[in-house]
């Protein structure tokens, strides 16, 4: 695939490498709010042109380069459709990498909720506590959802962002037991 065949597919791509970054590719801003009908329209385009059936009677060389891109395709497609992955990938573009293995200093009224969340768990003993529980942790996820695309798209502030990010990592693993529970 040529940077010529990418361009004609998606107007808004000059000149795409696989070195580009994931906004660049696709055409898009980087911000954390896009348009999922049209990164899928524009990972398809792309895909179309990067598939490496496409080349499969080419070369070695072309279809090792069709297969490259079309790896790099979905990798940055993936992670620009998922919003927590999405807002990660920012932060590193900005220089502020979220380090979420290395970094799991939070601030202690974040710390007392999530311990007051385990509580409740552990405490809970049917289907409407879990509900209820559930409820209440998918609010403040969608808060913090919110707080995390006025960091990025409004005060471009990729320190606040990847503190954000951090505690929505927390909040999903939280939501992903929670939901285990509801599912026994």
């Amino acid at each position: 695939m040529n940077a010529t065949a990418v361009a004609v597919a998606n107007p808004s791509v000059s000149e795409p490498s696989l070195s580009a970054n994931d906004f660049a590719l696709f055409g898009l801003p980087q911000r954390f709010a896009l348009d999922a009908a049209l990164l899928q329209e524009r990972w398809k385009a792309l895909q179309r042109l990067a598939h490496p059936d496409r080349h499969a009677h080419a070369g070695a060389a072309a279809q090792r380069l069709a297969m490259q891109w079309s790896v790099r395709v979905n990798e940055a497609y993936q992670r620009l459709r998922d919003p927590l992955r999405r807002a990660a990938y920012w932060c590193e573009l900005q220089g502020q990498p979220v380090q979420a293995d290395s970094n799991t200093a939070m601030p202690a009224e974040f710390l007392l909720q999530q311990m007051q969340w385990r509580e409740a768990l552990e405490e809970a003993r049917d289907p409407t506590d879990l509900q209820r529980l559930r409820h209440e942790v998918q609010a403040e996820r969608d808060a913090r959802l919110q707080t995390l695309a006025a960091a990025i798209d409004t005060h471009h502030d990729a320190a606040a962002a990847a503190a954000q990010v951090r505690a929505l990592m927390f909040i999903e693993r939280f939501l992903e037991t929670l939901h285990e529970r509801l599912d026994t």
